[in-house]
């Protein structure tokens, strides 16, 4: 048994009930369920339909996202998250690169490599390297005053964990922000890179090994063995190329407002809804959603 979830984003729910049962109509779907009105749905199909990605396109341009899946064990036991463009709506180094004065010439690479069009280390090192002397108080800074949350990130992780869940966030930033990111939203643990300073200033780089595509890779391996669970108990969401291994690997993985290059290697892509659409294409209706 497999079963179709349609989402919109949120903040402007219009989800079509005409739209949804002429969908279930078309392909002998089940009884349609509700999960939150006029923003989330879904019913039970025979089969996965082979005009699925014909109908994900043609549902694009209305705003809504069309994930369909097999029913059994959608509900998962551990989330593995990235951060920047993620868990926030910023890339780190980014806001950085801004406040040293070379933000454009720091975006652009970090756009090019998480296209996968650049070497994620070596677009690391090249970036970081850009903001040698940085005044390393400047990270608290950007912290306060640059850095937002993803929308739904909190009952995403406060949802999963009060259901038994564990939740880790695994990113190819810094820990100066990760261990933030992760308290604030309630992840058990965080894995980053490390800026090295001296003297309150940046050096200009990372300490080794650095974390990038399989250090993700590494995490989803090594905490689900440690928690005796299998890697298809896992939920890992992303929006970068070097997240596809552990979007692959896991057992339910999202491609979130991701680079269209990273999307198209996904089963799962959602594009209008925030975090809350990984609860709803758990199952989970918005009554169950927990938010501390």
């Amino acid at each position: 048994m497999y079963v179709a979830t349609l989402l919109t984003n949120p903040a402007a729910p219009n989800l079509d009930p005409y739209l949804v049962e002429s969908m279930r109509n078309a392909w002998g779907g089940g009884e349609i369920q509700w999960l939150s009105p006029d923003e989330a749905a879904e019913f039970t199909l025979p089969n996965i339909p082979k005009n699925l990605w014909d109908v994900w396109g043609d549902l694009q341009p209305m705003g809504v996202d069309l994930v369909a899946q097999p029913a059994e064990g959608r509900r998962k036991k551990m989330l593995l998250a990235d951060m920047d463009s993620t868990m926030i709506q910023q890339e780190c180094i980014d806001e950085l690169a801004d406040e040293a004065g070379v933000g454009d010439r720091v975006k652009d690479i970090t756009a090019r490599a998480m296209n996968g069009e650049l070497d994620f280390e070596g677009a690391l090192t090249e970036r970081v390297g850009l903001l040698k002397g940085l005044d390393e108080a400047v990270i608290g800074k950007v912290l306060d005053e640059r850095i937002t949350l993803m929308p739904g990130g909190k009952e995403l992780v406060a949802t999963m964990r009060a259901n038994g869940g564990y939740a880790a966030l695994v990113s190819g930033g810094f820990t100066a922000f990760t261990a933030k990111v992760a308290e604030v939203l309630g992840f058990d643990e965080n894995r980053a890179n490390t800026l090295l300073a001296e003297d309150g200033k940046l050096t200009g780089d990372v300490q080794r090994p650095i974390l990038g595509r399989q250090a993700k890779v590494d995490a989803l391996e090594q905490i689900t063995a440690r928690l005796g669970l299998a890697e298809a108990d896992v939920l890992a969401v992303g929006d970068g190329a070097n997240d596809l291994g552990m979007l692959h690997r896991a057992g339910t993985g999202v491609a979130l407002h991701a680079k269209p290059t990273v999307a198209e290697q996904c089963e799962v892509r959602v594009n209008h809804g925030d975090l809350t659409a990984l609860l709803y294409v758990q199952g989970y209706n918005r009554s169950e959603f927990v938010s501390e």
